[in-house]
């Protein structure tokens, strides 16, 4: 039995349990085998041995564990193979096999005296090797030994014994006492040991053991590395039955660094001072990373405490000017630093620490006039280098902990200038931040010449809205507003005003961006003309037109199109371009539409103003996928993307727009392990309200039967309201509900997303027509059900909901936002709401409903396979109803196949069962019965086969670890298991992989 228990679910580490889990398989068929697992301390380690020791125990086998213990350099002999006899010894199976084995008395008696001689100690080890022996023919049997870094000397040469000579290897003593040869034939046997590979400096006495080991065949190094950031984030979670907020989350996930223990200490101490996230190290948690370090030699630790207030990494040549040593005594301390696995060495001349936590607990242990000493050190050292770019940033830090504040002002606006000038908005708004919270701090006099508040201002809140933080573009916007004076040119209040129009647009408060940009409008007379009425009416007219003014809107539009190009400032005559389009009639969906916005875009192009560029591409991306051309989309798509990334722009809210809209393609073409992969690569680049853009990710994640993605899409409703996060999760979870035939549910979802989206003019967004078709096969489902149990009252009430609903879809289809009828998109949407809607009216009586079917199914051809396939299911029951088996069997198939490719296991099984029912299929053949696998899944289950892990299968096939796991995914998906071993089971039962030849004796 496991000997630790635990209260939340085990999380991650499916690869390394099920490599343990196959060598415990192996030992029970008669195999014996040794595990050692590598991992730094609270790697999770216990966790993983105590997960797979319940496996072992609920398959039958018996599990022994034995702790080693730090007792210094003199421990107790043998202590944790004492403490697994005495387990052993309780358990009345093996009475009869201990009794007969004087090694018992020995271990438990007397400690094993008798053993302090040569020949003592091989009769001891010996003895040992018989009992286990002699215990496993009774039981499988199971050893585990924790923390072997630990283990006395007495414990490791009769561990070095058992696995190289005694009952893994060439050479067993029977009960007999004969010798036994043959590689220990038939011991149902294994051996996981544990040890903290953090711990083992290069003299460590486990070192010269372990690497003698790992050479033998029989004895395999599972090494645990740190969890990946999506799992801790489901680990913290998983700590507390009260949700915990995303950013305490991130918080955690970022400082844990894959590290459970210090995962789950941290959310304690966050836990005991909510609201927020704890800043420092929990004494607890600092008290254990501190051991190591307070046992280097004090030079060492004057080094390592120096290299804290550099940070997680530091320079070998800052170090050394800063902590002012004789060369000799600093390599002797960082060689030490090193030997104890606290500082870890890089390529280019630097050190970092093996983990942010020793720094932080490092950090945190100095005297405050200490830490203020060493960063005016640093600071001195920094400046004394010049003015280099990529040390201002870290000399702004310096100064300000050293109180310098005068030094760290100049040096936040110089790293502020750096950062924009190699387009990184992020650091250049947290510089500019820094500097707008120094000011006032510091004397009028000591401040840099040609700045003031309200332009800084304004800086920071571009900054913000290109690095994607467009509430924080708000609230920046507003600060410097609050800082216009009355004496203040009315150029610059202009300026303040649409600028804040134009980040209230992206968050869609709609009419206070109106009236901010009609009074920066009004601030600045149309004559002589300027650029900056030019960009105050660009600003209106895009504000006027989300209002519903469209007159106005293309009033001003003309206008200020003629001034842009005479004063030649076409970027923003490309940016009325782009509103003109659909003032004018285009629409982005026409050819000529998109010839103005191609016009606009190499406006823009030319001009330098990628941000103008980026709408542009939008557009055209979005007018391709409108008309229902998916491969122009992607081309466009591709190209905004590539342009975003040359320019710092993909956290900004276009680009962030076209990378929903890619994955959004992916998913509708049927690409869905691209789309996976794309949501994987891409999300930790999102900004927090960018998060929308995994929707697709999620939608694949639903449609292959993972409930998660229910968990998920609700995160994304957390914080400030987002227009695109409120619609990716609505629909998200409305097809959740229709997945459960929850007809309830899919309504209210329907009705509080729709309500949420509707914008300040009272404009219904085309969307509303897919989430209505989707209500309405809830809808459809609960009359269904209502009439099969005799309620035609309830039959008749969803009946009269559904009519509502299906009115609305095509209200909005034939008159969409820009009062012009839905494009194949929408259009197919409202084929299917009409065929749900035929579906919940029809009686037992009338007429199968195969024609609004047809021609959902066709409407779907424009490229969306997934909602094809779920019509043609329809379509195959209406075919059924009327008759007509075999073309009901054809859309069957066809509807099966689809859902076999893309994984779709709850669309696969309702298929299956239609044609069970139906009996569509009467004879199904192995390949009816079997998915189709792709060559290179194919591959990769073959070697899931032969227990690989993921990496290794990566290793093998030449593609990455994530990549491989994405194919385990599928497979998964395809065979309808729930784990890789079961994977592999139905893979032998159905012939996809020929079991490996055994090797002759």
């Amino acid at each position: 039995m496991p000997t630790t228990s635990f209260t939340t679910p085990f999380i991650g580490r499916e690869d390394e349990l099920a490599r343990l889990t196959r060598v415990l398989d192996r030992a029970r068929a008669g195999e014996a085998r040794a595990v050692l697992v590598a991992g730094d301390a609270g790697v999770g380690k216990t966790r993983l041995l105590a997960e797979a020791a319940g496996h072992a125990a609920e398959a039958g086998t018996t599990v022994a564990t034995g702790h080693c213990v730090d007792l210094g350099d003199v421990g107790l002999p043998y202590l944790p193979f004492t403490e697994i006899v005495g387990v052993l010894a309780d358990d009345e199976r093996f009475s009869a096999a201990l009794a007969s084995h004087p090694v018992v008395d020995r271990l438990l008696g007397d400690g094993g005296g008798g053993a302090g001689d040569a020949g003592g100690r091989l009769q001891l080890f010996e003895g040992m090797a018989s009992l286990l022996t002699d215990l496993a023919e009774t039981a499988p049997l199971l050893l585990v030994l924790e923390d072997l870094h630990w283990a006395d000397q007495s414990s490791r040469d009769l561990l070095r014994f058992l696995l190289s000579r005694g009952i893994l290897q060439s050479r067993v003593r029977s009960r007999g006492g004969d010798a036994v040869a043959g590689g220990a034939p038939g011991q149902r046997l294994a051996v996981f040991a544990s040890y903290r590979a953090d711990d083992l400096h290069r003299r460590h006495p486990l070192r010269p053991l372990l690497a003698e080991l790992v050479r033998l065949p029989v004895v395999e190094r599972l090494e645990l590395r740190p969890m990946p950031d999506g799992e801790v984030a489901r680990l913290v979670r998983a700590q507390q039955a009260a949700p915990v907020p995303d950013a305490t989350v991130r918080r955690i996930v970022e400082r844990a660094e894959g590290n459970a223990f210090y995962a789950e200490e941290l959310l304690a101490a966050t836990s005991e001072t909510m609201p927020g996230a704890a800043s420092a190290v929990p004494s607890g948690l600092a008290d254990v990373l501190l051991i190591r370090f307070e046992q280097l030699a004090a030079t060492a630790q004057q080094v390592l405490r120096t290299a804290a207030v550099a940070g997680r990494r530091v320079e070998h040549d800052l170090l050394r000017d800063t902590v002012q040593l004789p060369e000799e005594e600093l390599e002797s301390a960082l060689r030490e630093a090193v030997g104890r696995q606290l500082l870890v060495p890089g390529d280019d001349d630097t050190y970092s620490f093996r983990h942010a936590l020793i720094r932080e607990a490092v950090y945190a242990d100095l005297l405050p006039g200490e830490r203020v000493r060493l960063h005016r050190a640093f600071a001195g050292v920094l400046a004394g280098r010049g003015h280099r770019a990529e040390s201002a940033a870290e000399r702004a830090h310096h100064s300000r902990e050293s109180h310098d504040l005068a030094d760290a002002l100049a040096a936040s606006l110089e790293a502020a200038d750096h950062a924009g000038r190699v387009r990184a908005p992020a650091e250049e708004l947290r510089h500019l931040e820094a500097a707008l919270d120094l000011w006032s701090a510091v004397p009028h006099d000591a401040r840099p010449d040609g700045f003031d508040t309200v332009t800084l201002t304004l800086r920071a809140s571009a900054a913000a809205a290109h690095a994607g933080e467009t509430h924080r573009a708000v609230s920046l916007t507003r600060s410097a507003l609050a800082r216009v004076g009355d004496d203040e040119d009315s150029e610059l209040a202009a300026r303040v005003r649409y600028t804040l129009a134009g980040n209230l647009m992206r968050i869609d408060n709609l009419a206070a961006a109106f009236t901010y940009s009609n009074e920066a409008l009004a601030m600045i007379p149309a004559d002589p003309p300027s650029r900056t009425w030019v960009w105050a009416a660009a600003t209106h007219v895009m504000a006027a037109t989300y209002m519903g003014e469209d007159e106005a809107a293309h009033r001003v539009a003309r206008k200020a199109v003629r001034i842009a190009e005479e004063l030649d400032v076409s970027d923003a005559q490309a940016d009325l371009l782009i509103s003109l389009v659909s003032l004018e009639g285009r629409s982005r969906r026409t050819p000529e539409g998109r010839a103005r916005l191609r016009e606009a875009r190499e406006l823009a192009r030319r001009a330098g103003n990628a941000s103008v560029e980026m709408r542009a591409l939008f557009n055209l991306s979005i007018g391709s996928h409108e008309s229902g051309d998916l491969d122009e989309c992607l081309t466009w798509l591709t190209e905004g993307l590539e342009r975003a990334g040359r320019a710092g722009l993909l956290s900004s809210p276009y680009p962030v727009e076209m990378r929903y809209l890619r994955s959004l393609m992916l998913y509708t073409l049927g690409q869905w392990d691209e789309c996976l992969r794309a949501a994987e690569t891409e999300l930790d680049g999102l900004p927090t309200a960018g998060r929308y853009a995994i929707g697709p990710a999620l939608s694949v994640a639903l449609a292959r039967g993972d409930q998660h993605a229910v968990e998920r899409a609700r995160a994304l409703l957390d914080g400030p309201f987002d227009w695109m996060a409120t619609l990716v999760a609505g629909l998200l979870l409305t097809d959740a509900a229709v997945q459960r035939h929850d007809a309830e549910e899919a309504l209210e979802q329907f009705r509080t997303t729709l309500t949420a989206l509707i914008d300040d003019a009272g404009t219904t967004p085309h969307v509303a027509v897919r989430l209505a078709a989707l209500a309405l096969t809830a809808i459809g489902d609960a009359v269904v059900e209502s009439r099969r149990t005799g309620d035609e009252e309830g039959a008749d009430r969803w009946t009269e909901t559904g009519t509502e609903l299906v009115e609305l879809a095509r209200i909005t289809a034939n008159k969409g936002e820009d009062d012009t009828p839905q494009g194949p998109e929408g259009l197919a949407w409202l084929a299917r709401a009409e065929a749900e809607w035929a579906r919940a009216c029809a009686r037992p009586d009338d007429e199968p409903g195969v024609g609004v079917w047809e021609k959902a199914v066709a409407a779907f051809g424009y490229g969306d396979v997934y909602e094809q396939a779920r019509c043609q299911l329809r379509l195959a029951e209406a075919l059924l109803v009327a008759e007509r088996r075999d073309e009901a069997a054809t859309h069957a198939r066809t509807a099966r196949d689809t859902a076999v490719r893309l994984g779709a296991v709850p669309l696969l099984d309702e298929v299956e069962r239609l044609i069970r029912r139906g009996r569509l299929a009467e004879t199904p053949s192995t390949a009816d019965r079997v998915p189709l696998l792709t060559a290179r899944e194919n591959d990769v289950l073959l070697l899931l086969s032969r227990g690989r892990t993921n990496r290794q299968i990566g290793e093998e096939l030449f593609i990455s670890g994530k990549t491989a796991s994405v194919h385990v995914s599928n497979i998964l998906a395809k065979l309808g298991a729930a784990s890789r071993t079961e994977a592999v089971a139905i893979a032998y039962r159905e012939g996809l992989v020929e079991p490996e030849p055994s090797a002759s004796g």
